[in-house]
């Protein structure tokens, strides 16, 4: 038996809007507003908890260290005193090392199962994140965490990043999918890219962030078989329109994919590859692609219930959306169409910064002896996320301006709150002030 586990990130203590992201409307617009990141954990928990009471496995990932320790002797300020002046000196700086971006777990890696790989093992490749400076930073600290947890050698490769350079720009999850007949069946992998070859990255309004011959490259290292592996162009209108990954236009599960009419560069080029899909388009007619990145209607988990019912785990502001709104009331009552059901859920302090339930969790399907030999105390249920929620109630602020990214308690606070959270997940010395 394999089980589709969502590892969602745990919004960190730092959680705050600092309009980092070109492309991001989202960031944008909620450039320098005062952040809720006790709110922002309560939200993203919860929404793990409402997966767990649908019966399906849900897993969690650990916030980073901010600041970077590698990053602060990189730029050659005191680890010691890693913020001493730098907000008077380097104001454009602090918002950068102070990020709390690591949350959005889809942008963390890309990952194929035991039964598509070569050697019949699960492969996990971080993210290089190499096209904004703040998220840049995460992949070695992301790599080690998955390490932790996929730490059987005999089940797991978790690779490197790749370099952290254009040419091998990679986004992770968020430009990936794989259509299949059931979660533990051989699938199709689908990468999307924004551009290739000697395609400039910005090469429109907004930039490209994923080349092609990352996923080539990765679905290399995984061992795929190149005949169930398609590379596929985002569409450009789409890019420039806000959706600077593919999850924000398109969502897979299973044999669906659930897209927008402007997700994809040619739609009946990904159509021919994959026969065996089905495919539920939404026109530009019915909702705008302005409506769709706003509301983030595709950016919703698409997931499989134990009884075999299809279930979107939308945002709360597509019900604010009269398009989005009004096109999932007919999708439910239409028996052609294949979305069962629709959970709204509240994440709206994640939706400022530009990321919805998708963005939030890393799917990686494993089978029942995977899911055993997982290191830590990773999956959740009722009393783990209990303790997660007091943990967070203890130790993470209720406001978080700009200007207090740079209180130096704001550094021991953090480093308080991962000291507890790796013994409450047992994932034991992983950040490096505790070594």
């Amino acid at each position: 038996m394999s089980h589709e586990v969502n590892f969602d990130g745990l919004v960190g203590p730092t959680h705050n809007y600092a309009g980092l992201s070109a492309g991001n409307k989202a960031s944008a617009d909620n450039a320098r507003q005062v952040a809720n990141p006790r709110a922002a954990a309560r939200q993203g928990l919860q929404k793990m908890r409402l997966l767990t009471g649908l019966g399906l496995v849900q897993g969690v990932l650990p916030p980073q260290q901010r600041p970077d320790p590698d990053t602060i002797r990189r730029l050659g300020l005191d680890p010691r005193r890693p913020l001493e002046g730098v907000a008077q000196r380097f104001p454009d700086l602090l918002s950068v090392i102070m990020s709390a971006s690591s949350m959005w777990a889809a942008n963390a890696a890309t990952v194929s199962p035991s039964t598509d790989t070569a050697d019949g093992r699960v492969h996990l490749t971080p993210a290089n994140l190499s096209s904004n400076a703040h998220r840049s930073m995460e992949a070695t600290q992301t790599t080690n965490a998955l390490r932790a947890t996929f730490a059987d050698p005999a089940r797991f490769v978790v690779h490197e990043a790749l370099p952290a350079t254009a040419l091998f720009a990679d986004e992770g999850a968020a430009n990936h999918g794989r259509v299949t007949a059931g979660h533990g069946e051989p699938g199709v992998h689908i990468f999307v890219h924004g551009r290739d070859g000697g395609d400039a990255v910005h090469g429109g309004k907004f930039p490209r962030r994923q080349a092609r011959l990352a996923g080539e490259l990765i679905a290399n290292s995984h061992g795929l078989d190149p005949a169930r592996v398609h590379h596929i162009r985002q569409a450009a209108s789409a890019i420039d329109g806000g959706a600077f990954h593919n999850d924000v236009v398109a969502v897979i599960n299973e044999s669906v994919v659930f897209h927008h009419q402007d997700a994809f560069d040619d739609t009946e080029q990904l159509r021919a590859a994959i026969p065996e899909a089905r495919f539920v388009e939404v026109g530009r007619k019915v909702v705008p692609l302005a409506d769709a990145v706003s509301s983030y209607l595709f950016n919703s988990q698409l997931v499989t219930l134990p009884d075999r019912s299809l279930v979107l785990i939308a945002p709360g502001e597509v019900e604010q959306t009269p398009s989005a709104a009004d096109y999932l009331r007919h999708a439910v009552a239409d028996p052609d169409n294949p979305i069962d059901a629709v959970h709204a859920i509240d994440l709206r302090q994640s939706m400022r910064n530009g990321g919805g339930p998708a963005c939030l969790r890393l799917r990686v399907v494993l089978r029942q002896d995977e899911l055993d030999a997982l290191d830590g105390s990773v999956i959740v249920d009722d009393s783990l996320l209990a303790r997660l929620e007091a943990w967070v109630d203890t130790h993470y602020r209720s406001e978080l301006a700009p200007d207090d990214l740079g209180d130096p308690d704001l550094v021991e606070e953090t480093n308080r709150a991962l000291d507890e959270l790796t013994q409450i997940l047992n994932l034991g010395s992983l950040y490096q002030f505790q070594r």
